[in-house]
């Protein structure tokens, strides 16, 4: 670890050379440095928390730990992990092995980087929007955005915990579905793609701000591989939500932020103070319209058992593109997952969504596995 060519890291983290024994014995941990680690520095991707160092390890890093895991070091991340590109004004920009020049995608950008690179074996990290499986795409490799709620939150810096997410990054389904295991104390489910049935979703809803999202068939050049391993596709859709829900996405991360903005402004970087200020424009009319339309949206119950998606639709954007112009349409087949509060599994670009983590893993197990 004492290279790094991509920038994936903040705070490098010197192993044990002894690791304890268990499932993950000796295997290579690095941990978003969103999420809280005792004795080391952690600076949610800010200047602000730049001399950060919690007394406490999240428990969701010490059960990998116990397991075995070595942690070899924080990754790197936007500020606040808001943002779906790689960009870091106070730590750099992460590149993308897997794309030289292009975009890691955000906010999950070192884990990724470092996953490509072979700088790690295993990763932990957060997804509100897009944020496991955006940078899981674009750097070729796997992430899990768990159902909302599966996995627990302590110890991670919140950003809209209605949306907030916690989950595991690696270079194979596998070793996602052994880390998902491990945090959730739960068998790892059964490779399973016979019987399925699977919608292909090939627009994402809208959510409710009015904006049109962009159809793809993308998704196409995976139907003949999900049918040889016994699922049915069929054409699917997803219902929209009734109220524009970003709202509730302000009104969460200005409560997240009340410590320090408006009172430390000057501090951030203007690409989060930028939707910081726009937050401050939210009603509690249109937070109270937004939390009733997720209410509605998170209680319906799809005619399929699995979408699947890709993650992106558009060439990746260069590295130093601006967030601010194409965080919307880059994440669009992304962040209505996070809405919903199912589940979303990254295998590269393409995605597996179902309301429950089971049935992505057994199904991305049963992909890989041929």
């Amino acid at each position: 670890m004492s290279l790094d060519p991509y920038n994936a890291l903040i705070t490098a983290v010197e192993p044990d050379p002894e690791p304890r024994s268990g499932p993950l014995s000796g295997r290579r941990l690095l941990v978003k440095d969103l999420i809280d680690t005792a004795g080391i520095r952690t600076t949610y991707g800010s200047q602000i928390y730049g001399d950060h160092v919690p007394e406490r390890t999240a428990p969701s890093v010490q059960r990998l730990l116990d397991a075995g895991a070595v942690l070899v070091g924080k990754s790197n991340l936007p500020e606040f992990a808001w943002a779906v590109m790689g960009q870091n004004p106070f730590y750099g920009t992460v590149h993308n092995p897997a794309a030289p020049g292009k975009t890691t995608g955000g906010s999950s950008s070192g884990n990724a980087a470092a996953l490509a690179a072979d700088m790690c074996d295993l990763a932990l990290g957060t997804d509100t929007g897009c944020s496991i499986r955006l940078p899981s795409a674009c750097c070729e490799t796997v992430g899990l955005k768990p159902r909302w709620g599966s996995i627990g939150m302590e110890g991670v810096f919140p950003l809209c915990p209605t949306l907030d997410t916690l989950g595991p990054m690696a270079r194979s389904v596998e070793d996602v579905a052994l880390v998902w295991s491990l945090l959730k104390e739960q068998p790892v489910p059964e490779p399973r793609l016979a019987g399925v049935t699977v919608g292909l979703l090939r627009r994402p809803p809208m959510v409710g701000d009015g904006r049109e999202t962009e159809a793809s068939d993308l998704a196409e050049q995976w139907v003949a591989e999900l049918e040889r391993l016994g699922a049915q596709v069929v054409e699917a859709l997803v219902p929209e939500p009734s109220a524009n829900t970003w709202p509730l996405f302000n009104h969460e991360a200005l409560h997240s932020h009340r410590a320090t903005f408006p009172s430390r402004a000057d501090e951030y970087s203007d690409v989060c103070r930028t939707k910081l200020e726009i937050a401050l424009r939210t009603t509690p009319d249109e937070v109270a319209d937004a939390y009733r339309a997720l209410e509605e949206w998170r209680s319906y119950a799809p005619e399929v058992d699995l979408y699947v998606a890709p993650c992106y639709t558009s060439e990746l954007p260069p590295e130093d593109a601006d967030e601010l112009e194409v965080r919307l349409r880059f994440s669009e087949f992304l962040r209505w997952v996070n809405l919903i509060g199912w589940a979303g599994l990254a295998i590269g670009n393409l995605q597996l969504i179902a309301p429950h983590d089971e049935t992505v893993l057994a199904a991305g197990l049963a992909w890989e596995r041929g």
